[in-house]
Parts: structure tokens; C-alpha cells; sequence
């Protein structure tokens, strides 16, 4: 008993002193901050990598110097947040004992509102003040103090709770708004960094060039030219505001084979010539022009060589040709796919040497950070990966974080500011305005008896308005999990009811998204139930009653998105079954498509008279599409991406090869709606096309001009597009390219002349020893062509390089 209390009373002195060293320490910590540095490493004196003024690579270069392996291998791994991987919403003693207590790359997803921590998330004060709390660990608590990086995704706005929600990226690239784009980046930007998130997963530069494709949803189009645009306009937006751009997915990527998807996806069959100029030119694009800060290395393979594990692509390519200066994480598996997936490297140790080797900076994965990094270290320990691999590696990391500014203000400044700066009232504006400009008009016929097109329709002459469909009201695939979480949806029902506070507006579902059998249902006809028999009766029961029925019909998280790659393009489930019964009655009908993809309309184009294809508008969902359908808003949205008439046709895109356009007595050809293609409520006129110089010399950029008239007795908006047609080349090149566009708002009557400069590289091609060049001589005559669409081309002028 004497010796067991003796032990109790050492055990209780130990506790103290214990507790009274955690308090030196916890003292010591608090008083590493100077006035113009940080101790990081608690020496006590200013380290040549906690001076602010000191050039990054000397800082980088000290910091590494003072690292060991460990915290080298910690630099080259990210943990993913709450309820994915880390067990913990917030620092807890224990993490004294875990690998992070040597630092880490980045944090990813951290509290965002998405896994069951929406008490974390909101509101945005105390979210920004949890993130100070955990990189308070990092700077505190770690022997050299390095600071975490806080990724998040955000292709639709942040992916966090209640953040500004904008249309995902398809309904981005159907605006042709470089100014919106900018806009739009900026306010992600800001939320990011007001939120504490300080690298941002987007934008997604994957060209969508096949409709089948899951995630087509979250690609601008399937121009490399209006891609590349667009992308510089996003990053510059958001890297103006101090956080990092990450694009996603280099390279390419975006090729379902078959319209299959996820394991399937691991050989894209592009010959070299089209990957450059079709899947890499946007990414060329915008690491050369808007220098993000970040790309996400892709799981698959190139011709036969996976991305991640290629020396060409991530290093010879992405630093050497495109002067990228940033970091490289993974898609998540990337790396164990190298072994696990593709075969290519015998353990999961040699696939590790080989990324590393090749350029990737940091695995991203939803496993244990230790799954990674133990048998990383234990790889160099045995000499299979060089030390000075792991240097160069962990130093482009640090770069990064240095010109973030991460190891001089690691905080969020002014955490309360997220309150009043996260989903304010312009941010609101803006989204409103993103979603508006998004919506595309397909189809306005006149009714008989009118003289105008269906649209817009007239509320004070509605009485009663039936509104059906399952997109009507549909809610949970509104929001996407690459953009903000549990934000508020005006759905399209709600958006006509308060449009309409007069008329009776009814509701059906008709049939949900999709029918018992889908998939199975894209390639057999099953017939419909009697539950489906009924819910049509009674969709079709409520439009008999009304003056105009709206059909809300399209895509739901089921059908588009990612791993859900189609092998039909038609309507889902028993949708165009509802479309006919219901038209049917004779009843005008506007349909509204909410949807991540072309869709394959041809019953609808040829008997329904107006067609509206919204895409995922994203929060105001309801009141942009009913500004649109009542005249509030004159649409303006062009196609960023053609509509196939069926899948039979794919990969049937724009650009396009003259082979291409073949035509053949049993096949269907052509687009259902063109790239570009979009109408309005009023008319434009185009007009006094000048190019000059008609004869330039290579090197010389080519000026073009011409006037635009609103013709109309309405407000609207143009999307003039400038597209350049070569007569004879080295090689076989696209019939036209995209190399200009605009959004101009005109006032009826209103002339305005654009400009545009076709510049050098827009002429060049990859000749046949693949070198880039502009064509000239015999090579060097072109037609520039200005229109409303790739299709509807309404001044031409030729030119010629010589």
C-alpha cells in the first residue's frame, strides 16, 4: 500500500510538472510572434525562412535545410478533413501523437458543411475562427511551424455550407461572358479566403467533347478555345483575391469509352496531334497566360503510360513547355492505380518512386495519410527514391505556400468579416445574374393566330398555369458536391408561383427521373407501370385545366454527374412518355430542361413549340428561369457545347475534322442545335465586316471588325463569335475554330462595333514533324467568319498570310 501511494504521489507530481511544461510551452508558443515574422521554429532567433524579405527560393532552400525525412514526407501528402479521414473537427491533444504533428501538405474539405458537420461550418465567423484553431496547431505546435494549406473544391461556387451558389460549368460556358467568369472567381475567391480555405480545386479545363459523359456538368465546353478563355477568366479572378488556383484534370481525361466511365476510363483514344490542339490546348492556355498555382494530376493513362507516372506530361510538359510553378496533387487513387489498376509498377512503393519521379507533389487520397507516407519514407530509406527527388518535390510545395504568404499571416485576419462578406447580397446579385445569362432559348415558334413566338408569356393574361415534371421541385440534385453545400434552392415551381401571385398555379410530378429498370431502360423499352400510368393521368388531368403548361423535365443525380456516363441521350426514364401525353391535350407548352448534358431531344424539337434548356442555374434556380419564360430577362445563353441527335453520333462535337461531316445513306447527320446556337426575344444585324490587313506577314496579328444592330423592339443580349476557316493545310486541321467572342447587351435601335485580333498562335498548327507554327504561302489563306453560331454565319472576309 505504501509503495502503491508512493506511486499515486509521483504519478500526481509528473501530472503537474507535466502540466506545468505544457504551459511554458503553450506560453513559449504564444510569444513566437514578432512584429514582422514568426518564430516558426521557436529558436529565438529570425530564421532566413521567417523573414518576410528574403527571396522565396533562399527561404525555401533554409526551411528544407532544417527538415528532416518525416517532415519532408508530410509535405508530399494530403488529410482529408472531418468525417472523411480526420476523426477530429478540431485540434485535440492526441494530435501531438499523430503523423501531421510533423505538418502536412494540405487539408482538404475541412469542415465545408458536406459530412455531418454542418455545427462546423456556420456560422461563417466560427468557421474561420476554427480553421485559425487549426492552423494554430501547425504553427504552434510543430517543431518548424510549416502552415497548412486548406483545399476545398469549387466548380460551382465554394464548396462549403450556405456559400454563394453559381450554375455549374457547362451553364458557365453557355454564357461566353469572360467578365461574369472574372466575376465569378473573385467572389470564390474572396468566400475562400474569408472562410480560411486558401487553395481553391478549380476550375475543371477538361474538354467535353462527348455528351455521354458524367461530368460534362462540370466542364465549360467542348471548345479548347472557349475552355482556355474562360479559364483564365476564373483563375485570375480567384488568385486576385491571394488564394491558389488548382485546375482539374490534367490530362486527358474527359473520354468515357463507350460512354462507360469509371474503371473503363484508364486508355482515352486520341491520337497525339488531337490531344494537343483539342484536350491540352486549354490547359496550355491558361498556365501560360493566368499562372495558377496548382493542377490536379489525372488516374488515367496515355497510350498506354498513366498521366501521374509520366515524366512527359508532368514535367517536360507541365513545368519545361508550360512554365508552371505550382504544385501537383492527385486525383484521388491516382497514385495506388499506378499498381493497383494499371499493372505498370510491381508494389506500391515503385509506383510511389515513379510519380514522384515523374513530378507529382502531393498525394491525395480518402485513406490514412500514413498509408502514404510510411511506405514513402521507407522507399528512400532503402534507396529506391532518391533524397533529391524528395527535396525538389517538398520545395515546389513550400513555394507555394511561401507566395501564398502562409508563413507571414497564416490567420484569417478578420474571422467576423466571413459573416458579412460569405453569401452577401451582391454575391446573391451576381449568382442571379450568372444563372440568367446561362439559360439557352432552343426553339420559340408562334402559335396560330400570333404573331410572336410563345415566349415570353404574358402573366397578366395567365390564369391558371400547370407546372410538371419531376425537375419542378426537385431540390437534392440542385446541389452539386463539388460546389456549396445546404444552401437555400428557389425551385423552378417556386419561381413561376412567385412570378404568377395571381394565377393558379398547379403541380404534378408526371414520373420521377428515372423508371424502375434505368439503367437498363437506355438501351430496352420496358413498358409503364400502372403507378406511371396514373401520375401522368394526373399530369396530364392538370393541364387540361390550365392556359400553359411549363414541363420541367431532365437530369437528376442519378443520371449525369460523376461515374454516371450515359449510353443514351435521350429524356430518362419514361420523361418523353410524359412530354407526349401531356402535349397531347393540345395545351401550349414551354419545356424547361434541367439537365448536365445535350440531351437528344428530337420529339421535343420537332412538336413542342418553346424550349428552354436551363442547365443547373444553381440558387435561383426558379427565379431565373421564370424571369426568362414571363420576358423579365431577354435570354442570351449560347450552346458551349452542340446537341447530338442521337448517341449514335458520338464523339459528334465541335470543332470538328471535314471527315467528320461525312455523310452515308444510313445515317443521321448533323446537329440537332449547333455550337454557338441560341435565340432571343428580339433580332440582331450584322454588319461592316473589315479585316485588316488582308495580306500579313507571319507574326502579325489580323484586326477584325464589324458593327452589331439590335433590330428589335427589345432590350438583348449578343454573342457575336469570330471563327477563322483555313482553305489548305500541312496537316488536316478543324473545319473552323473559335477565336473570338463577346456579350454585348444592345438597346433596340442600338448599334455597337466589336473588335476583335486573331493573333499568330490562333493560325498555328501542329505541322507533320509536330512542330507548332503559323501557316503561311500556299498554306496561308483563311476565311474569317462572324455569326450568331458556328452554323449561322453571317459575314465572311478572307484573308492571307504570307
Amino acid at each position: 500500500m505504501k509503495h502503491l501511494s508512493k506511486m499515486k504521489s509521483i504519478l500526481f507530481a509528473l501530472a503537474v510538472l507535466l502540466q506545468g511544461i505544457g504551459a511554458l510551452g503553450q506560453q513559449k508558443n504564444e510569444n513566437i510572434y514578432h512584429k514582422g515574422w514568426i518564430d516558426l521554429n521557436k529558436n529565438g532567433k529570425e530564421d532566413i525562412y521567417e523573414n518576410p524579405n528574403e527571396p522565396v527560393e533562399k527561404r525555401v532552400q533554409n526551411l528544407l535545410s532544417q527538415m528532416n525525412l518525416t517532415e519532408k514526407a508530410c509535405q508530399l501528402t494530403t488529410l482529408y478533413g472531418y468525417h472523411a479521414v480526420l476523426k477530429d473537427p478540431l485540434p485535440t491533444p492526441e494530435w501531438k501523437n499523430e503523423i501531421w504533428s510533423n505538418g502536412i501538405a494540405n487539408i482538404d474539405e475541412q469542415l465545408t458543411g458536406w459530412r455531418n458537420d454542418l455545427e462546423y461550418a456556420l456560422p461563417y465567423s466560427k468557421h474561420a475562427k476554427e480553421i485559425n484553431e487549426i492552423q494554430q496547431f501547425f504553427i504552434q505546435d510543430t517543431r518548424l511551424g510549416i502552415p497548412v494549406d486548406f483545399t476545398n473544391e469549387g466548380i460551382a461556387g465554394l464548396k462549403a455550407a450556405k456559400a454563394t451558389s453559381f450554375p455549374r460549368e457547362i451553364g458557365q460556358g453557355c454564357t461566353f461572358d469572360k467578365e461574369l467568369i472574372h466575376a465569378i472567381g473573385v467572389v470564390e475567391g474572396t468566400e475562400a479566403k474569408a472562410l480560411g480555405f486558401t487553395n481553391v480545386y478549380a476550375p475543371e479545363m477538361d474538354v467535353a467533347s462527348d455528351a455521354r459523359w458524367g461530368r460534362v456538368e462540370s466542364c465549360y465546353s467542348s471548345s479548347p478555345y472557349l475552355n482556355g478563355q474562360l479559364g483564365d477568366a476564373m483563375v485570375e479572378g480567384m488568385q486576385s483575391q491571394g488564394i491558389a488556383a488548382t485546375l482539374k484534370h490534367f490530362a486527358v481525361y474527359s473520354i468515357p469509352i463507350g460512354g462507360r466511365d469509371g474503371g473503363v476510363r484508364t486508355h482515352p483514344m486520341v491520337a497525339p496531334r488531337e490531344m494537343r490542339e483539342m484536350y491540352l490546348e486549354p490547359f496550355r492556355e491558361v498556365f501560360e497566360t493566368a499562372h495558377p498555382l496548382g493542377v490536379m494530376a489525372s488516374y488515367n493513362d496515355y497510350d498506354g503510360i498513366p498521366v501521374i507516372a509520366s515524366k512527359w506530361f508532368m514535367d517536360t510538359l507541365l513545368r519545361k513547355t508550360y512554365g508552371f510553378k505550382g504544385y501537383v496533387v492527385s486525383d484521388s487513387r491516382a497514385v495506388e492505380y499506378v499498381w493497383e489498376k494499371h499493372h505498370v509498377a510491381p508494389d506500391y512503393e515503385d509506383a510511389i518512386r515513379q510519380v514522384l519521379e515523374a513530378g507529382l507533389n502531393v498525394r491525395t487520397d480518402f485513406t490514412k495519410a500514413t498509408d502514404y507516407i510510411n511506405p514513402l519514407i521507407d522507399a528512400v530509406k532503402k534507396g529506391k527514391i532518391p533524397m533529391s527527388v524528395i527535396n525538389e518535390r517538398v520545395a515546389e510545395v513550400l513555394s507555394v505556400k511561401f507566395r501564398l504568404g502562409l508563413f507571414d499571416h497564416p490567420y484569417v485576419k478578420d474571422p467576423m468579416a466571413a459573416d458579412t462578406i460569405v453569401h452577401n447580397a451582391a454575391n446573391r446579385a451576381l449568382s442571379l445574374c450568372a444563372a440568367e445569362e446561362s439559360i439557352v432559348l432552343l426553339k420559340n415558334d408562334t402559335l396560330s393566330g400570333d404573331e410572336k413566338g410563345l415566349l415570353p408569356l404574358n402573366p397578366s393574361k395567365i390564369k391558371t398555369v400547370a407546372v410538371i415534371g419531376p425537375n419542378a421541385k426537385e431540390i437534392k440534385s440542385m446541389r452539386s458536391g463539388y460546389g456549396p453545400a445546404d444552401f437555400d434552392i428557389v425551385t423552378t415551381y417556386q419561381g413561376i408561383k412567385d412570378a404568377l401571385p395571381d394565377a393558379n398555379v398547379l403541380y404534378a410530378e408526371g414520373v420521377p427521373h428515372v423508371d424502375p429498370h434505368f439503367p437498363e431502360s437506355d438501351v430496352e423499352n420496358f413498358p409503364l407501370s400502372e403507378e406511371e400510368k396514373n401520375t401522368i393521368d394526373s399530369a396530364v388531368n392538370i393541364a387540361k385545366k390550365s392556359d400553359v403548361v411549363v414541363m420541367v423535365l431532365g437530369d437528376n443525380s442519378q443520371t449525369v454527374g460523376e461515374s454516371h456516363s450515359r449510353v443514351s441521350l435521350d429524356l430518362p426514364g419514361h420523361q418523353t412518355e410524359l412530354l407526349q401525353a401531356v402535349a397531347a391535350t393540345g395545351k401550349p407548352i414551354v419545356l424547361v430542361l434541367i439537365n448536365g448534358r445535350p440531351l437528344s431531344i428530337n420529339w421535343a424539337a420537332q412538336h413542342i413549340p418553346a424550349i428552354v434548356d436551363a442547365w443547373y442555374p444553381g440558387e435561383t434556380t426558379g427565379t431565373a428561369i421564370a424571369n426568362v419564360l414571363f420576358g423579365k430577362y431577354n435570354p442570351g445563353g449560347k450552346l458551349a457545347q452542340p446537341f447530338p441527335k442521337s448517341a449514335g453520333q458520338e464523339i459528334l462535337t465541335f470543332p470538328y475534322d471535314p471527315g467528320d461531316e461525312g455523310s452515308g445513306r444510313a445515317r443521321v447527320q448533323g446537329f440537332l442545335y449547333p455550337f454557338g446556337y441560341g435565340l432571343s426575344y428580339t433580332a440582331f444585324k450584322y454588319a461592316d465586316l473589315k479585316v485588316t490587313p488582308s495580306d500579313s506577314k507571319v507574326g502579325q496579328d489580323i484586326h477584325v471588325s464589324f458593327t452589331v444592330t439590335n433590330t428589335g423592339k427589345v432590350k438583348g443580349e449578343a454573342v457575336p463569335q469570330l471563327y477563322t476557316h483555313q482553305e489548305t493545310s500541312d496537316v488536316i486541321t478543324y473545319v473552323k475554330k473559335l477565336r473570338g467572342f463577346t456579350r454585348i447587351t444592345l438597346e433596340p435601335g442600338e448599334t455597337k462595333t466589336v473588335n476583335f485580333t486573331i493573333t499568330p498562335r490562333d493560325l498555328s498548327i501542329y505541322d507533320r514533324d509536330m512542330k507548332f507554327k503559323e501557316e503561311s504561302g500556299i498554306f496561308g489563306k483563311y476565311t474569317a467568319e462572324v455569326g450568331s453560331s458556328s452554323e449561322d454565319i453571317l459575314l465572311k472576309q478572307g484573308f492571307e498570310v504570307k
